[in-house]
């Protein structure tokens, strides 16, 4: 086993690509005169504020820097109060994931937190009037046997005096949207992939389901409008695809909620991200389409809608300004970072508003590709070629497992393929982007299956010419940790490598040590521990470790509670216990994210490094004492 330094060397912290700064999450003030949005730029996720120019680019020199104190107060979601008086902003201390709300004051006064004294609270929505914000309190205690174990709590707190009325409980527990006349509140609940909404009548306690059921929802999002009497829902209840849908309520007291009725819908196309126009009666709506984003304005009123050119590649956050005459969209694309974009309603071109720069080298944009399976269904992905091809190659499984790759900002693939590495990024089975039921051909059970879907996508990437199958590496974060693991314990042969970032080694174990929170929204994916004991122990790879011949990196950040580093930790012992070919990367004051932007371009250079190192490609540039990149 060899250690590596417990601090990024000075020399490696600048110059990679993989160190530009990022800029998301944009929210314009209720008066339209600011915008606030979350940015590493000085190193870290924090909250920034800058008023909104009318033409041009922000000034983001200019900039507040907003901050809730304590150790490392990484900022992760953010909402201004409607009264523009307050930023609630969600926390996460040293990049983990015991989140904290904290409302910030945009005028650079004290931070307060809301619920101080609870284990972990997590941001909801704001009431109108900003009187009342929506949160839930998670806790830690009970035991993994006992019935609401990691049931969170939601609540409305009076920002004022810190008083609370509480919801509802249960996993996955969140208050989504309040009514205009503070009456109705919709609450989230559900585990992963089992997701429902209720509309909650706060004055007399009735409660009516609008979307979930027995087969509940892997997108369950509700918001009211600028009008009366309908509810907008963003769900893929009961239909393959997430679609937008209408769902009429009556006034006051009257308890009657109308069939919803679907608004927008694409066939074979998920809804990603649906954002409501403040001004009127307008929706901006991207679509998911094969992985690349669609961007439209939606007529509520049964118009057509206004298709847009998406300005980036993963769109993953759009707002309206306060006039409604533009969007604001954010996103990423291939070699270039989180950035905003303007984009007019009424013609002409988009302007950045933030970033948008692409650092040198820009990588070759990335091809779709799809291929069978050992079963016949068709997988697809992205494949990731060279210029220069050096022969090795690298499988990168994303995590999730509900989630997608995509061909956005990816500073570890475009560095590998700089240094003649050719990348295959599979979507297998269980990914988001292609409907309810392929997310769930993975569930419980069913796991082995996208294992064997490794297996396919690395004799894909064998039979790209200028890929030699000896020299390829299989990599993964998270979910795709545990399925690096699972390949190399099942399929030894195939791997000069491995690659292994916060990825699960022991799902009994997991359940066991991770938050109670995320424990018990993880049984409809993974299984339950207390009736799928024997499935989660053979799904185990640490329970095979002793099959694992390649060179494996492990790479863990320390505060991680979400997957703990004792799962890397497990893993790594077994390897050196017997001898094998291991190295541990543990990341200082990092979790299960990297927030850092620094630590980030030094661990994706450590990575890239360990990938060459194996494979015998191309060493890359070496960061010289000046921080400039010279040849290897």
């Amino acid at each position: 086993m060899r250690a590596e330094p417990a601090t990024p060397p000075s020399s490696e912290r600048h110059g990679r690509a993989g160190a530009a700064a990022g800029h998301h999450s944009p929210a314009v003030s209720p008066d339209g005169t600011r915008l606030a949005w979350i940015s590493d730029l000085t190193g870290r996720p924090r909250v920034h504020v800058a008023p909104l120019p009318a033409h041009g680019p922000v000034d983001v020199d200019d900039a507040a820097v907003l901050t809730a104190g304590g150790d490392q107060p990484d900022v992760t979601a953010l909402a201004w109060s409607p009264d523009g008086t307050r930023i609630a902003a969600q926390i996460a201390p040293g990049g983990g994931d015991r989140s904290r709300v904290a409302l910030l004051d945009p005028d650079g006064g004290p931070a307060r937190e809301i619920a101080p004294a609870a284990v972990a609270v997590e941001l909801g929505a704001w009431a109108p009037g900003g009187r009342w914000l929506g949160i839930t309190i998670l806790s830690d205690t009970g035991t993994p046997d006992s019935d609401g174990y990691g049931d969170g709590t939601a609540c409305l707190v009076d920002v004022r005096d810190g008083s609370s009325v509480v919801l509802g409980r249960g996993p996955g527990a969140a208050v989504q949207a309040v009514s205009a006349d503070g009456r109705r509140v919709v609450l989230r609940t559900g585990p992963r992939g089992a997701r429902s909404l209720e509309l909650l009548d706060l004055r007399t306690g009735a409660r009516d389901r609008i979307a979930g059921g027995p087969g509940g929802a892997l997108t369950a999002v509700a918001r009211f409008g600028t009008g009366p009497g309908i509810l907008w829902v963003h769900t893929d209840a009961d239909r393959e695809h997430a679609a937008l849908l209408a769902v009429p309520i009556a006034p006051g007291a009257d308890p009657r909620i109308a069939p919803a009725r679907p608004v927008a819908v694409r066939p074979g196309a998920d809804l990603d991200l649906v954002t409501l126009d403040p001004t009127g009666p307008r929706a901006a709506l991207v679509w998911n389409a094969g992985g690349l984003a669609a961007l439209e304005v939606a007529d509520l009123r049964g118009g057509r809608p206004q298709r847009l050119p998406a300005p980036c590649d993963v769109v993953t956050g759009v707002s309206f300004t306060h006039d409604g005459a533009a969007l604001l969209v954010a996103g990423h694309g291939p070699g270039v970072p989180p950035h905003v974009v303007r984009v007019p309603l009424g013609g002409g071109h988009a302007t950045a508003l933030l970033g948008g720069t692409a650092p040198l080298p820009v990588p070759p944009r990335p091809e779709r590709v799809t291929f069978p399976a050992e079963d016949g269904l068709r997988i697809g992905g992205w494949l990731h070629r060279p210029q220069t091809p050096t022969g090795a190659g690298f499988v990168w499984l994303h995590g999730g497992p509900e989630s997608e790759e995509r061909p956005g900002w990816a500073p570890l693939l475009q560095e590998l393929v700089a240094r003649g590495i050719t990348v295959l990024t599979p979507n297998i089975r269980g990914s988001s982007g292609r409907g309810r039921t392929f997310a769930r051909l993975d569930d419980g059970p069913l796991r082995p299956s996208s294992i064997t879907d490794v297996r396919a996508a690395t004799r894909l990437l064998a039979s790209v010419p200028d890929v030699d199958r000896r020299r390829i590496v299989v990599g993964g974060r998270s979910y795709g940790g545990f399925l690096t693991l699972a390949a190399l314990t099942r399929f030894p042969d195939l791997y000069a490598g491995g690659v292994d970032v916060c990825g699960m080694s022991d799902l009994t174990a997991f359940y066991a040590d991770t938050e109670p929170w995320i424990a018990a929204q993880a049984c409809t994916e993974y299984g339950d521990p207390r009736t799928d004991a024997p499935l989660l122990e053979e799904l185990s790879p640490l329970r095979a470790a002793a099959r694992i011949d390649a060179p494996l990196l492990v790479v863990h950040g320390e505060h991680d509670t979400n997957v703990p580093l004792s799962q890397s930790l497990a893993v790594q012992a077994a390897l050196t216990g017997r001898g094998a070919a291991t190295e541990l990367l543990q990341i200082p004051g990092e979790g299960h994210q990297v927030h850092d932007r620094h630590t980030r371009a030094w661990v994706t250079g450590r990575i890239a490094d360990w990938v060459a190192g194996v494979t015998g490609a191309d060493p890359g540039p070496v960061a010289a004492a000046d921080g400039s990149l010279r040849p290897g």
